[in-house]
This record gives structure tokens, sequence and C-alpha cells, in this order.
């Protein structure tokens, strides 16, 4: 049963069409692997990346939902088809790094993001293409986790401290190559979840 509008029948022919051009610039048919030793564990959009060093612990967790920078309405180059600019879309989303050592009961808690004027940066080779934005210690309980644990925000910081941080996290693993890794992954990610909503919507109003 239920309604079956011509509305209804043009999306669903769109829908079609949409997921077949979608699936044509897919550029990952399997989500991209992350060098290093990282583990996956992927809980519908949500991502996270463990490896374990020497007593300690690190996790990265990002969600690709709202990972898309607002796209700037450019003229497709010359020789360029409108659809072959989407295919650029790039998901940066924002990520956290928790650092837990076997004998302590806190977590070192990182809260990162990519900066939206990431291209400006290009031509300097040692620039960071990430930022730490906020550090804190929560009990390496996840429930135990509370709003009123000082929080360091990086906005003010002392630069030697700063950067201090960012090699803490390098010497973990998290690093430019790493960030790079994340991109495409979370990228690919991204898109793949967007392919199976296309095709639940499809499903979902569907005319017989």
């Amino acid at each position: 049963g239920g309604l079956h509008t011509e509305g209804d029948k043009a999306f669903s022919e769109f829908l079609i069409n949409e997921i077949k051009e979608e699936k044509k610039i897919q550029k990952h048919k399997s989500l991209p692997k992350i060098s290093g030793g990282w583990e996956l564990d992927i809980q519908g959009t949500e991502a996270k990346l463990v490896r374990k060093v020497s007593g300690e612990k690190i996790s990265v967790t990002f969600n690709v939902n709202n990972s898309i920078p607002p796209v700037i309405e450019e003229e497709p180059q010359e020789g360029q088809k409108a659809d072959e600019q989407e295919s650029d879309l790039t998901s940066t989303p924002n990520f956290v790094v928790e650092v837990t050592k076997d004998d302590s009961k806190n977590t070192l808690v990182f809260d990162c993001h990519f900066p939206e004027d990431e291209t400006g940066n290009e031509g300097e080779e040692d620039s960071d293409i990430f930022e730490i934005q906020e550090v804190s210690f929560q009990p390496s309980e996840k429930s135990d986790w509370k709003e009123t644990n000082f929080t360091l925000n990086t906005d003010s910081l002392d630069w030697a401290l700063y950067d201090h941080l960012m090699d803490f996290l390098a010497d973990r693993g998290v690093d430019n190559t790493f960030a790079d890794e994340l991109v495409e992954l979370s990228t690919a990610l991204e898109h793949q979840e967007y392919i199976k909503f296309l095709e639940d919507l499809k499903g979902f109003v569907k005319c017989q």
C-alpha cells in the first residue's frame, strides 16, 4: 500500500539515476586503510581508530556527519563537467584523540579539527594540516567524563607548549600523514553512507 503520486514516481526515477552517477564517481569500493597499525571500527557514520604502543592506547574518533565544508559555487573549468567537480568533495571531520596510559586513571583528550583555510598552507612544507582546539584530562572510564574538568583552549596558548603537544601526538602516530589518510578514509566513508542513504530513500519512495 502507501500513497503513490506522480511526484513520487519522478522522485524514484531521479534517485535511480543519481545512485548510478554516484557509484560511477566513487573512488573507493572498499574503505582505504590507514598505515601505522591502526585498527578500524565503524558504527554507522562514526569511525574509531585504535593502536597500542608500549603501555599506551591511542584512539581517534570521528563522525562523517556534517564533515563536508560548504561548497563555494564555481563555474566548471574548461572541459570539466559539473558532476566531475562534485567528486572532489572532501570530508574533513573534527576528530578526538584519546591517549590512555596503562598505569594512569586519566586519559589525555585532544579535540582536533582541520582549519578551513588549509589550502593557503600548501606552499609551507612543515605546516600542520590539522590543529588542536582543546586539551583536557578525563577519567579513563568514559561514563565518568565531566564538563567541569579544566579544558585548555589553544587559542591563547604559548606556542612552545602547543608545539610540544603537537609533537606528543606525532610521536604516537597522529601526524600530517595520518591526517591525510584520515581525510581519505572519512571522504570514502561519507560517500559510501551517502549512496546507502540514497538507496534507502529510493526504497522508501518506491512506486510499484
